[in-house]
C-alpha cells in the first residue's frame, strides 16, 4: 500500500464517487462489467493518488491494478473451472437428481432449501465460499427445476451458508488470523464458532433468503451449467443413473481431502507433527482446495463414465461447461482488481483510524471497523485480519479470557460479513451463477450479508455480556 495521497475525507469521497460511477456505467449505461469495473479501477487509482511509477519499486497503478486482477483470478479460475466440470457431470449422468431426490424425500418439498442450507453448512467447514458454491450449484439447479420458482428460494439460504462458515469458523483463514493475532484459543473460537454460525445463518440467512425468494423471482440460468437433458447411450437409451452412495462420495471426496489438509495443518502448528515431515506436507498438497477438486473431477469422470459414456463423451460434456463462465471468472478477477486498487490507496486504512477513536466499546469498535474496511476493500479475509491488527493492543491490555477473545473475533466477522457489495469478487460470482442483474443482486444478496453480519455480530455481543 503507498501513503494516502489526500485526507481521510477526500479519499472517502473518491471512493463513493467510483462506486456511484461503475453503478451508473452497469445499471444506466448498460455497459458490460468487466470493461465497467477496470475501467473504474483505473480511474479510482489515479484520482486516489497511487504513482504511476515508484523508482523504489513500490506499488503503482499498473501493479495495484494487475496484482488485484491475478490475486483473484489464480485462485477463482481454478475452482470455478474444475467446479462446473464436476457439477456438469453431475447433472448430465443424473447424479444432482439423485441427490436432489434423496434430500426431498427425508425433509420433504417445503423444507427443501432449509435441507440445502444444512448440507452447505456441513460442506461449507472446511471448503471456502467459492469452491462450495460452484460445487453446489447443480444440485440447487435440480432442486429448483423440480419445484419452480425462485432460484433464490433455494440459493441464497444456501450460499448464506457458506458464507457464514466462512467468516466465523477456524479452520477457515479470516477468523484463524483474527484470532491469533488477539491472542485467542483456535479451539475455543471453533467450539464457541458452532452455534454463532448455525444460528447466525437460520436467523440472517434462512429466514431471511427463503423471504427474499418468495418475492423476487429469478429464473434458473441455462447458460452455467446447460440445460437439463438427459444423457442417452447410442441407441437412445436412457442411462441408468449413478447411485445416492455414489454421488455422496463424489460430493465428499474434496471435503475429506481438504479436511485432511487441515487436520495435518493444525497438528503441525500444534508441535504434534513435525514442521518438515515430508509426508505430511504431501498429504497436504492433495488437500489443497484447486487439487483436490482436480481429484475430485478425475474421479468423477472414471467412476461415472463406465456403462453411462465415454471418455470422449466425458471431455464434451466438461470442455462444455468451461465456455460458459469464462465471464464469470473475468468478472470476478475484475472486482478483485477493483478492491485492490481502494486497498492500495489507502481508503480502508485512513477511515479504520478516524472510527478507532471514537471511544466505542471494544465489541463495538471492532465491528465498526471491520464493517468500514469490508465497504472500503471488499475482501472479508482482509477485513478480518486487518480489524484484529488494529485493536490487537486494546485487547492485550484489557486482559481478556480466550472466549471474550472468540466474541470480538465473532463481532469481527459481523462486520466483515456486511455490505457485500461491487468491491467485493464474492458479490460477483453470486450475481453471475444466479443469473442476476446489478440491481437485482444489491438489493438480495447485499441485504442478506447485511442482516446476516448484523446477527452474527449481535450474538457476538451477547456471549461478550454472558461471559
Amino acid at each position: 500500500m503507498v501513503e494516502p495521497a489526500y485526507s481521510t475525507g477526500v479519499l472517502l469521497l473518491i471512493a463513493v464517487a467510483a462506486i456511484a460511477l461503475l453503478l451508473f456505467m452497469i445499471m444506466k449505461l448498460k455497459i458490460h462489467a468487466f470493461v465497467s469495473l477496470i475501467f473504474v479501477s483505473l480511474v479510482t487509482a489515479i484520482a486516489a493518488g497511487i504513482p504511476v511509477y515508484d523508482p523504489e519499486g513500490g506499488t503503482t497503478i499498473a501493479t495495484a491494478m494487475t496484482t488485484g486482477f491475478a490475486g483473484v483470478l489464480g485462485s477463482v479460475a481454478l475452482l470455478v473451472g474444475f467446479g462446473v466440470m464436476l457439477g456438469r457431470l453431475l447433472e448430465a449422468t443424473g447424479g444432482a437428481q439423485v441427490l436432489a431426490d434423496t434430500l426431498v424425500s427425508r425433509f420433504g418439498e417445503k423444507r427443501a432449501p432449509f435441507a440445502l442450507g444444512v448440507a452447505a453448512l456441513f460442506f461449507g467447514f472446511p471448503i471456502f465460499f467459492d469452491a462450495g458454491l460452484v460445487i453446489f450449484l447443480p444440485i440447487l439447479f435440480t432442486v429448483a427445476r423440480r419445484f419452480g420458482g425462485s432460484l433464490l428460494l433455494y440459493g441464497i439460504p444456501t450460499a448464506a451458508a457458506f458464507a457464514a462458515m466462512h467468516a466465523i469458523m477456524v479452520p477457515h483463514p479470516g477468523p484463524v488470523a483474527a484470532t491469533e493475532i488477539l491472542g485467542g484459543d483456535l479451539g475455543i473460537t471453533l467450539l464457541a464458532g458452532i452455534p454463532v454460525a448455525v444460528i447466525g445463518w437460520f436467523l440472517g440467512g434462512y429466514l431471511i433468503g427463503t423471504w427474499q425468494g418468495r418475492r423476487v423471482f429469478v429464473k434458473i440460468p441455462d447458460a452455467i451449467l446447460g440445460e437439463m437433458n438427459e444423457l442417452r447411450g447410442p441407441n437412445g437409451e436412457k442411462l441408468t443413473a449413478p447411485s445416492f452412495g455414489h454421488v455422496l462420495l463424489v460430493l465428499l471426496l474434496p471435503l475429506i481431502l481438504i479436511s485432511g489438509n487441515t487436520i495435518l495443518n493444525t497438528l503441525i502448528t500444534a508441535g504434534v507433527i513435525a514442521d518438515d515431515a515430508e509426508w505430511a506436507r504431501y498429504v497436504m498438497l492433495l488437500g489443497t482446495t484447486p487439487i483436490a477438486l482436480l481429484i475430485s473431477v478425475l474421479f468423477a469422470l472414471f467412476t461415472l463414465s463406465p456403462g453411462r459414456f465415454t471418455l470422449e463423451t466425458g471431455q464434451r460434456l466438461m470442455d462444455g461447461a468451461l465456455g460458459p463462465v469464462c465471464g464469470v471468472i473475468l468478472i470476478t478477477g475484475a472486482g478483485g482488481m477493483f478492491g485492490a486498487v481502494l486497498r492500495a490507496s489507502g481508503i480502508g486504512e485512513a477511515l479504520t483510524d478516524s472510527l478507532s477513536g471514537l471511544g466505542l466499546p471494544l465489541i463495538v469498535q471492532a465491528f465498526v471497523v471491520a464493517a468500514a474496511l469490508r465497504v472500503a476493500q471488499g475482501s472479508a479475509t482482509v477485513a478480518l485480519t486487518a480489524t484484529a491488527g488494529l485493536i490487537a493492543a486494546d485487547v492485550a491490555a484489557a486482559g481478556l479470557s480466550t472466549l471474550d477473545i472468540a466474541a470480538l473475533v465473532f463481532a469481527i466477522a459481523g462486520g466483515a460479513t456486511v455490505l457485500s457489495h461491487v468491491n467485493d469478487s464474492g458479490f460477483w460470482l453470486v450475481s453471475k451463477f444466479f443469473g442476476m442483474d446489478l440491481k437485482t443482486t444489491l438489493k438480495t444478496w447485499t441485504v442478506m450479508e447485511t442482516i446476516l453480519g448484523t446477527v452474527i455480530f449481535l450474538l457476538a455481543w451477547v456471549l461478550w455480556l454472558v461471559v
